[in-house]
């Protein structure tokens, strides 16, 4: 591939964007209280670990991958290139439809999380306040709409803001930690037998088991969107080496520094049955238990940023996506949205798509709270499929004359370690996506039922119907945007399936290893 924009992301920001879209501070607050109050304080401490190592292997494998196809078009891009010709049509369009669905779900539940993060936060402020749908609705369409207009701005600016993300992320995360260990009473803080042991096992699912109870945690800590730092590999500067290892030191800050952030809440959480309190939020209702109310909303004002700073993220992600796409003819759009604006570099029309759409799922709550929160439900299970095909593939087809896998530098070796790291991630994310797709409270009923299996399954059978009657006419998989004109010649090695190898002469000129491609 020629890129398509300009690279303006240096080490920096791309590591503070893949940190960003993991969100550390504000995955705890918005999902924290899913261990806790169904499988108790210790599936909170102990689920995140283990989702901690298993999402390694995850985001080793997508690295690897990443650093071999560093395109806009993600796992989606390399999915096609890692199967037969024959499949590469079916494959693309499937991974392509999952990715993106999980995208828009992850955007919009991210939104309308922080939508009631604010409002939970008013709420504690102002007692007499009352949280209708509406407000929900209009604060997460405002939310949405200022994210969109931010996106829409050059390269350079967003480069240059995203740069100091990190910083609020993880210097949040610390003080948090800080300032709670440093206002508890040792005589309120929990025995470790509640925070690690079988006391911390409490059961409040109404029916299930306390192995099912307790993996509900996992719930918590299976962060999605891994490969959102691929979709900017055409901005990024040295995109093979820099995208890959900001994903693979996200995923280990995020996990180390998230599990010392969950010990410590269950540590100073004081009883369970005071949480998660008037906001609805544990995560807010433990600060305003142990630092009072307005140094706890000054706290919560930092961790509402990080929400903030995901949905930016996201989006960003999202729209280049949907730009890969549309290039590549998987949208029914003639093409409209593969377009970049001459005034920012930046693909204008993908972005304001991915901000429309993602109001959708949000409007829903108006009218079924149900539907929408099944919609916000499907991004784990959509996004990780997205992300396990391309791996399963790599090994499937590995002697497979068409496919010719060129590692690139960021690279497992085709040992013991990366095999076992491929392995462990598609039957992690095999586990979990029927986890994730549990009632969490028992007995069923139309309210609580998990809708998110089902809406998946129904997307993918909607999507291969949709192939079948009309899209295979116009869609071919990914194909190359090259040309042969002036100085933009670019030479791709894509015959059989290589990955692909390229000489850049646009303002940046320099030879690629084998193995990239921007």
């Amino acid at each position: 591939y020629k890129p398509s924009f300009r690279r303006e992301f240096t080490n920096l920001a791309t590591i503070s964007f893949a940190f960003s879209i993991m969100g550390l501070c504000s995955s705890v607050a918005m999902t924290f209280d899913t261990p806790l109050l169904l499988g108790g304080p210790a599936s909170a401490t102990w689920c995140w670990l283990l989702g901690s190592c298993m999402c390694l292997t995850l985001g080793s494998s997508i690295a690897e991958i990443v650093s071999a196809f560093p395109t806009c078009g993600g796992v989606y891009t390399a999915s096609a290139r890692l199967c037969p010709s024959t499949h590469r049509a079916v494959v693309g369009w499937l991974v392509g439809w999952l990715n993106i669905l999980g995208q828009i779900a992850g955007i919009s539940s991210t939104e309308f999380g922080l939508a009631s993060m604010i409002l939970g936060a008013v709420s504690i402020a102002l007692p007499d306040f009352v949280i209708t749908p509406g407000k929900t609705v209009g604060l997460f369409t405002g939310l949405l709409i200022t994210h969109g207009i931010l996106n829409s701005l050059a390269t350079k600016q967003l480069a240059f803001f995203t740069r100091s993300f990190i910083f609020v992320n993880l210097g949040s995360a610390i003080i948090i930690i800080i300032v709670l260990l440093a206002t508890t009473p040792r005589s309120e803080m929990h025995p470790a037998s509640y925070v690690f042991g079988s006391e911390g096992i409490i059961n409040q699912t109404g029916g299930w088991n306390n192995g099912i109870a307790f993996l509900f945690g996992l719930l918590s800590v299976q962060w999605t969107d891994y490969d959102a730092t691929a979709h900017i590999s055409e901005e990024v500067r040295r995109a093979a080496y820099a995208a890959p290892s900001a994903i693979f030191i996200a995923v280990i800050g995020t996990g180390i520094l998230g599990w010392i952030l969950n010990i410590v809440l269950v540590l100073c959480s004081g009883p369970i049955g005071d949480l998660p309190g008037a906001s609805g939020s544990a995560f807010l209702q433990i600060m305003v238990t142990r630092v009072g109310v307005p140094a706890a909303l000054f706290l919560w004002t930092f961790v509402c940023f990080t929400a903030f700073f995901v949905v930016q993220t996201a989006l960003q992600a999202c729209s280049r996506m949907l730009y890969a796409f549309s290039r590549d003819h998987g949208l029914p759009d003639s093409g409209y949205f593969n377009h970049v604006s001459s005034l920012t570099q930046t693909p204008l029309r993908a972005i304001w798509l991915a901000t429309g759409v993602s109001i959708l799922p949000g409007l829903l709550d108006l009218a079924s709270p149900v539907a929408a929160n099944a919609v916000f439900a499907l991004t784990a299970i959509a996004l990780d499929t997205s992300y396990i095909i391309p791996i399963f593939l790599r090994r499937l087809y590995a002697n497979h004359p068409e496919v010719r896998f060129k590692p690139g530098p960021f690279y497992m070796g085709s040992g013991i370690i990366g095999w076992a790291a491929n392995v462990a991630c598609i039957s992690w994310t095999l586990f979990v996506c029927v986890v994730f797709s549990l009632p969490t409270i028992l007995p069923v009923t139309k309210d609580n039922m998990n809708y998110a299996s089902v809406i998946t399954i129904g997307v993918v059978i909607v999507s291969g119907v949709w192939y079948i009657l009309s899209a295979h006419r116009h869609y071919h998989g990914p194909s190359s945007n090259l040309t042969n004109a002036g100085t933009d010649r670019v030479k791709l090695g894509v015959d059989q399936g290589n990955s692909a190898r390229e000489t850049v002469t646009d303002g940046d000129e320099k030879k690629l290893p084998p193995g990239s491609i921007a």
